[in-house]
């Protein structure tokens, strides 16, 4: 389908066009009637046939013709800001594109001013609890990557939103975006939309199986190849290499991911031409300089690189998989060794694919085969568009038996069908609450004709949904976070809060109580670590069997606590000390210990660091609401925690940290050279400030100009001192 065939206006084909678009691929052609109609549309196709920019036309088209805003929703913050870079593309239209995926606990005023507004599934069901005043104006809301549905801990809360969407603003049009999945005629006929399905790709997709020095291909073909069974793999990623391909390797963890990297790093430097590996030094150098604090891993990272290889999984820092994404984009990495998370965030498609592990570790179950789900969304980043012809996704077998398998149960296997989260009781409790809260509902009746709109009722027996909601209820009653008056349902002041503050209730609970028992106690900042660490929103770092200090220093820690110490012999003993622990690596965090020794101490990450503090800051967030209403003596306290955790410092830096572009390290070194405070710098030659370990001329000039002194005099080249 020709571009001018669509109907859409001039100047949105002129884009489309600088952006070397010239047609519209098979899907898109059939879903672009239906788009521009304002209908709704389940768009269920495969990685890189175009669903996204049927999404894009839809709300430029009806945001152009009739006004409003748009709400483009996506799992993953990284995605988030790839749709956001793709939709600025349409600014020069008119429209004003923003993003949000920050603060859960504000309704982000400032977002207001947008036309487009891309935000992740958790913002925007934040905004809907803080009652939002422009919800009328949303034309058309975007659902990306809605097979999330059957995710436990993401499912629940799009489909709320979806069903909230439908009942107070039924003229939105709502785009569902997903992978090829098997139900999706159901998704379609919950949403009342139109279905649009297909196995079109714009690169050809070959699946087989390696076995004896052979690939056996799903369209009935075989490649055979004279090599040593041993370096298999390497081989693979070699030989695409040669031919002008990149690779992408899934693996089932992430110490995999390192060791995997380092082993194929040798022979894909011998690959690289001399302007590459020129390329290459600036993404080294990028990594470089967002790395103020030195950490073992980031220099194993900088040596992969160097060589043309990367790994990439989520105990990085998001800088770090920014540029190992960015680099593989501009293909000058040329392999990347990653876990599976990697195939659902953003798009980097590679010509071969090679899927190591089709098993992984549960600890629950031990090892479990991988859904067939994720074996497709991995398999289907084989080729990339405008570079390569067709695309290969290969597993390799052990034995005949392993090939059969493999063979049969996924390169030739349909998709699971995907199923509603929502009637878990931690769901239920939290978007009922969510819901009564913001008095979208307020009796029985409307509580359960809210609840039979949702997917989870589509699929379900309304006799069991009622009686898992009365049990939500009930719960929510006694606990009191809601009141029932006669027939109806209001919140409490406690409800109203731990809606607002997007945390689970039981989370709520276990800080109210905490708070409470604070009022006898003389707290320290483990109290409140330890608190915030208890609760369901946080989780808690496994025990090892070199964790006997934990138990040792919770002996110690005792008196500080507000929970009691359970029995050793109990249950519950285990849980507690991996809550510590938990609260024990903030601690240290606070204490400025060096990453690479909390990395080391608890057997973890710097991305696994990072994660634990940004919800843990948000939790103490909680707190320090929870303590205006509980109990307001601790408020300072909890505040200076807050601080403390956002800047990863102790007390005495504080006031030297509120400079900009001085983290902890810095910070750390204008104080032991005797600048204790902001005021301490003033007046001194910018030359004693940039010769401090860590600060440097840019650095201590922009010292000066925040504290008024921009001194120009005396200011010489670093390399005199």
């Amino acid at each position: 389908m020709k571009l001018n065939e669509a109907n859409l206006d001039s100047d949105i084909i002129e884009i489309l066009k600088e952006q070397g678009i010239t047609k519209f691929y098979p899907p898109q052609a059939e879903a672009i009637p239906y788009a521009l109609d304002g209908e709704n549309i389940v768009l269920s196709v495969p990685t890189a046939a175009g669903k996204s920019l049927i999404a894009y036309l839809a709300i430029i088209h009806r945001l152009k013709k009739e006004g409003g805003k748009a709400l483009y929703v996506v799992p993953l913050r990284a995605l988030a800001r790839e749709k956001y870079e793709d939709l600025k593309e349409f600014e020069r239209l008119g429209f004003k594109v923003g993003i949000s995926t920050g603060d859960l606990d504000e309704s982000d005023p400032r977002i207001s001013r947008y036309d487009i507004i891309v935000c992740t599934s958790e913002k925007a069901d934040s905004l809907l609890r803080h009652g939002i005043t422009w919800l009328d104006k949303i034309k058309v809301l975007v659902i990306d990557e809605i097979h999330l549905i059957h995710d436990p801990s993401r499912g629940p809360t799009l489909e709320v939103i979806i069903s909230r969407f439908k009942a107070l603003t039924p003229n939105t049009q709502i785009i569902a975006l997903s992978a090829t999945i098997k139900n999706a005629g159901e998704l379609a006929d919950w949403l009342e939309g139109k279905l649009i399905t297909s196995d079109w790709r714009p690169v050809k997709l070959k699946e087989g199986v390696f076995f004896k020095n052979q690939i056996k291909f799903d369209d009935g073909s075989i490649e055979k190849k004279d090599w040593s069974t041993k370096k298999s793999l390497e081989l693979l990623v070699e030989e695409s290499i040669i031919n002008g391909g990149q690779t992408l390797i899934f693996v089932n963890n992430r110490k995999s991911t390192v060791s995997l990297a380092n082993k194929l790093s040798g022979a894909v430097k011998d690959t690289l031409s001399d302007n590459e590996k020129k390329g290459l030094t600036k993404i080294l150098s990028l990594i470089k300089r967002e790395q103020v604090e030195k950490m073992s891993i980031a220099q194993t990272l900088l040596s992969c690189v160097e060589k043309g290889v990367a790994f990439h999984n989520a105990g990085l820092s998001s800088t770090q998989k920014r540029a190992v994404e960015q680099g593989f984009k501009d293909r000058l990495i040329k392999c990347i060794v990653a876990t599976p998370t990697l195939a659902a965030g953003v798009n980097i498609p590679a010509r071969r694919v090679i899927i190591r592990d089709l098993w992984r570790y549960d600890a629950n179950f031990g090892m479990t085969p991988i859904p067939i789900l994720e074996y497709k969304q991995q398999a289907g980043r084989a080729g990339r568009p405008r570079y390569d012809k067709e695309g290969e996704a290969i597993t390799i077998a052990k034995n005949s038996n392993q090939l059969d398998q493999i063979f049969y149960n996924y390169v030739l296997a349909d998709t699971e069908p995907i199923y509603s989260k929502l009637g878990s009781q931690s769901a239920l409790r939290t978007h009922l609450l969510s819901v009564i809260a913001t008095n979208f509902v307020n009796d029985e009746e409307s509580i359960y004709r809210f609840i039979n709109s949702t997917f989870y009722a589509y699929q379900s027996d309304t006799y069991a949904i009622e009686g898992e909601i009365d049990t939500a209820l009930e719960f929510l009653v006694e606990n009191e976070f809601i009141k029932q008056i006669d027939n109806s349902y209001i919140s409490t002041l406690f409800g109203a809060r731990t809606s607002s503050l997007y945390i689970d209730p039981l989370s709520a609970i276990q800080l109210k109580k905490s708070l409470e028992k604070s009022c006898s106690k003389e707290v320290t900042s483990i109290s409140f670590l330890h608190a915030i660490c208890s609760t369901p929103d946080i989780r808690s770092l496994y025990l090892r069997g070199t964790d006997a200090w934990v138990e040792e220093k919770a002996e110690l820690s005792r008196n500080a606590l507000l929970s009691d110490l359970p029995s050793s012999s109990s249950q519950e003993y285990e849980w507690f000390l991996s809550d510590l622990k938990t609260a024990f690596l903030i601690e240290d965090w606070i204490e400025e210990t060096p990453y690479d020794k909390m990395v080391s101490k608890y057997n973890i990450w710097p991305g696994d660091v990072h994660n634990i503090i940004e919800i843990a800051e948000w939790l103490l967030h909680a707190t320090r609401e929870f303590a205006r209403m509980y109990n307001f003596s601790c408020v300072s306290e909890i505040n200076d925690i807050i601080l403390r955790v956002h800047n990863g410092c102790k007390h005495e830096l504080l006031n030297l940290i509120s400079l900009k572009e001085i983290g902890r390290i810095r910070a750390r070194a204008l104080y032991n050279e005797g600048f204790k405070t902001v005021n301490d710098l003033r007046g001194v030659p910018i030359e004693r400030i940039a010769k401090i370990k860590t600060i440097g001329k840019a650095v201590a000039t922009s010292i000066k100009n925040q504290i008024g002194e921009n001194e120009k005099r005396g200011i010489r080249e670093l390399g005199e001192f």
